[in-house]
């Protein structure tokens, strides 16, 4: 007899994976706390994310969103102003020292920056760079804006049960005199880059565990209730200014996100990780859930994921998930609440025309 002798199957590989046919790999996790159809949830993060907003407000789930499109909006419109992609108006956050950042503005900690860019006569906000399609008319409608913005997210953590926040990059760009972080490089989705003022910073473990840390530390200050769901973008780097080839690149960034995410679920009662990562990056998978790009996750690749979510949610336990399907989902008619379809907008992917081989054809 050994500590091993009375474990279940899923502790081990055999029956657990190998002796599965993929699709029939199920109970990969089993939720620390539970998620009611009423739990107030809002989702922030990386591009990835967007997949589980659009997923809980499909399936009738209680999508906290705090900052919604004007009355009278068509559905069309409202999506590319960016309502309805995250639970306010914040763009992806990719990193966890932006979110602390957002977190700084909403608690009242730091006062938020007047920069702002000038682009063909137009204003756009650093910070969401993406979130108005032709730029903002004035510098004030700008900070209005994103006062407002900051307002609705400090709304949604304060009202809300539980928040998935995903976690998506190591690699950051700020402004070197302020110390503010940009979800992307200036000169990139918009801005201009100049060297003396912007500067590359590459996130190591502790610090993004310390910037989580205080993350979560400031949420509970503002809702001393609320519960922190995490989950890895399985999304890889578009592109790396770390000076590593890409592939290693991506699995390094990737790798450090997973360890913290594993950190902070074991010490805290409060936080959970719902392994998103793991079901379209595991070998096991066979990379059948990217498209031809390797990189875009496809929708039946979606659909498994968020199956495997709701599977194990809503009790079903160790059960296998739903097979996907591999055809792409009809989009729902969008509620009032900001339900959205299954397309995602994400600045990183920009920086795919900057390669040589994109901008030569």
């Amino acid at each position: 007899m050994n500590p091993y002798s009375a474990l279940p199957d899923r502790a081990f590989w055999r029956p657990a994976v190998a002796e599965k046919p993929m699709l029939e790999i199920g109970g990969l996790w089993d939720p620390k706390f539970a998620i009611a159809k009423d739990s107030a949830i809002a989702t922030y993060g990386s591009c990835f994310a967007q997949h589980i907003g659009n997923a809980l407000g499909k399936r009738g789930y209680n999508w906290n969103i705090s900052e919604r499109a004007p009355e009278g909006m068509s559905w069309a419109s409202a999506r590319e102003f960016n309502y309805g992609i995250f639970s306010s108006r914040t763009g992806n956050i990719y990193t966890t020292t932006l979110l602390r950042q957002w977190l700084s503005w909403a608690s009242g900690e730091k006062e938020p920056p007047a920069e702002t860019w000038r682009k063909d006569g137009r204003f756009i906000d650093p910070f969401r760079p993406r979130i108005e399609p032709a730029g903002f008319r004035s510098e004030d409608e700008l900070l209005a804006s994103r006062r407002h913005a900051i307002a609705c997210f400090r709304d949604s953590i304060v009202s809300s049960d539980i928040l998935v926040f995903t976690l998506g990059l190591t690699e950051s760009w700020r402004n070197r005199a302020t110390g503010v972080e940009y979800p992307m490089c200036p000169g990139t989705v918009a801005g201009e880059y100049d060297p003396d003022v912007h500067a590359f910073h590459e996130l190591g473990f502790q610090e993004i565990v310390d910037s989580l840390d205080a993350s979560i530390a400031a949420m509970r200050q503002l809702n001393p209730a609320i519960r922190i769901l995490l989950t890895v973008s399985p999304v890889p780097l578009t592109a790396t200014n770390s000076g590593r080839h890409v592939l290693v690149a991506t699995m390094h960034s990737k790798s450090i996100l997973r360890a913290v995410a594993g950190h902070m679920e074991r010490r805290d009662a409060g936080v959970d990780y719902f392994p998103s990562y793991e079901i379209i990056s595991s070998p096991p998978f066979r990379g059948a859930f990217f498209q031809d790009n390797l990189r875009s996750v496809d929708p039946s690749g979606v659909e498994f994921v968020m199956s495997n979510f709701f599977s194990a949610i809503e009790g079903a336990g160790n059960a296998a998930p739903q097979a996907p399907s591999r055809e792409q989902p009809s989009p729902v008619a969008p509620r009032a609440a900001g339900d959205g379809a299954d397309d995602v907008h994400c600045e990183e992917e920009f920086l795919d025309a900057f390669s040589r081989k994109s901008a030569h054809g």
